[in-house]
């Protein structure tokens, strides 16, 4: 699940200009990419433990012994287990690092798609199809760089690589839970690189920056609920259930939490300031310095991302009331889907949107999370320089800037196992989010290729750093 960053920048940015590669190997990834995106993997009709079991053939294929490879799946979920491929190396003291990615995909109705969603297709420049960009290139560039480390000198750290299940669907089996919670020594690391950062591209196609995500919200849900005896709809009465969720709502949305800024938006804010225009600049300079600064609060606001990204944020989401035409409500209910500031906490989000409502009538309930509460990696050198420094040789210009996410990823499994996790930049995706768990997913061909080439680059100087 991927969430984009997308800066809606009016003014003209620094955009770079990607280092002229070439690509070796090629034609085996491009094999492996197609392979893993045509094999369904969609919770409905398809199967991550096939698409498990074919990646594996490969890493078999590349030299891969029995021992190093571990599938799993639970009984009663066979065909949404996994795989954790390892690649031992040479100095048994040095901690490991771990590449995640989640196989699953969103459901894709072929009869919407321009394209049959399960084949991919390469047209004008673009790779289309389900997953084609969330997060099936990412998994397709991990094989093929385990396959690619497996020919050359073993490097000094081990690399371990795990192919998870269940990240697009709540209320699933999840297999990097299951990894953290029931195979945890099999993928311990000093961190993990997970989806969640990437390249954003501005809408002529140019790189705007490189992101690294560092944080993530916590995505918690409340049901909002009403309930009195109802009668006849001949005789309104002023406890009408709907006008009291109604009511409830309507507070919910003219609320605004707190402004908080931490270490990771601080360097967010104050990166970023250099590439938009003057004023929401000077916006984000005066954030970072006082989060109570109302007037640079208010220039932030204005812009979705940069309002998410200043505070805790609530919004309704579903609505369900009333059981006739001809009589009054007896019940009426809302979702409220909250996305939580990093130290923030589901009973304090919980507290504060009852005292905003300050109705006692109107009930306000947290729902079972979907895992457990996120929890930021460090602004670590040691995985921030390398990634910069490398993005500086291959994006020259382009800048990297550390993000929280504002969605949700399955490195919240990993850092509550104290594996601290990041989404790694490299790939660069399109402008509008490219369709993802949308119609027609697409992802730019360069940009998989290119993409393949840092990230490769970048694992191997992680793995050989002492």
């Amino acid at each position: 699940m991927r969430r984009l960053v997308t800066l809606g920048l009016t003014a003209a940015l620094a955009a770079g200009r990607l280092a002229a590669q070439d690509h070796p190997g090629e034609a085996a990834f491009r094999a492996t990419y197609k392979e893993l995106v045509e094999t369904n993997t969609t919770l409905s009709a398809g199967s991550c433990t096939l698409a498990a079991e074919r990646m594996a053939a490969r890493l078999t294929a590349a030299g891969y012994q029995p021992s190093d490879l571990h599938p799993f799946a639970i009984p009663d979920k066979p065909k949404e287990g996994g795989l954790v491929a390892i690649l031992p190396g040479r100095d048994p003291k040095a901690k490991a690092i771990l590449l995640l990615a989640h196989i699953d995909v969103v459901e894709a109705k072929a009869s919407d798609w321009t394209r049959d969603p399960f084949r991919l297709v390469e047209e004008n420049g673009y790779f289309y199809a389900r997953g084609a960009s969330d997060d099936k290139a990412m998994a397709a560039i991990y094989v093929d760089t385990l396959a690619r480390l497996r020919a050359e000198p073993r490097p000094r750290r081990t690399v371990k690589l795990a192919l998870t299940c269940g990240e697009e669907t709540t209320g699933v089996f999840n297999g990097a839970d299951h990894l953290a919670t029931h195979e945890r020594s099999l993928i311990d690391a000093a961190f993990a690189l997970n989806e969640g950062g990437g390249g954003r591209l501005g809408p002529d196609g140019k790189p705007l920056l490189l992101a690294v995500q560092v944080s993530e919200k916590t995505s918690e849900n409340y049901t909002l609920e009403v309930r009195n005896p109802g009668g006849h709809s001949s005789l309104p009465r002023p406890d009408n259930a709907i006008y009291q969720l109604a009511a409830a709502l309507t507070k919910v949305a003219a609320y605004r939490f707190p402004v908080k800024v931490d270490a990771t938006t601080r360097a967010f804010w104050t990166r970023t300031a250099k590439l938009v225009p003057p004023q929401v600049g000077a916006a984000m300079t005066a954030i970072a310095a006082d989060p109570n600064d109302a007037a640079a609060e208010a220039v932030l606001a204005r812009e979705p991302l940069f309002n998410s990204t200043l505070r805790t944020t609530c919004v309704a989401t579903l609505l369900d009331a009333g059981h006739a035409e001809n009589a009054l409500p007896q019940h009426a209910q809302a979702n409220v889907n909250c996305r939580i500031f990093p130290g923030d906490t589901i009973e304090g989000t919980q507290g504060r949107l009852v005292a905003a409502i300050a109705d006692p009538a109107v009930t306000v309930t947290a729902k079972p999370r979907r895992g457990p509460v996120s929890s930021p990696a460090p602004l670590d050198p040691a995985v921030l320089g390398p990634a910069e420094r490398l993005a500086a040789e291959m994006y020259p210009g382009v800048p990297l800037v550390p993000t929280m996410s504002t969605g949700a990823s399955d490195s919240i499994y990993l850092a509550a196992a104290g594996i601290p996790s990041y989404g790694v930049p490299g790939i660069f995706y399109e402008a509008d989010g490219g369709g993802i768990h949308g119609l027609n997913e697409r992802i730019r061909v360069k940009s998989v290729l290119d993409g393949r080439d840092y990230l490769y680059r970048l694992i191997r100087i992680y793995a050989d750093a002492r």
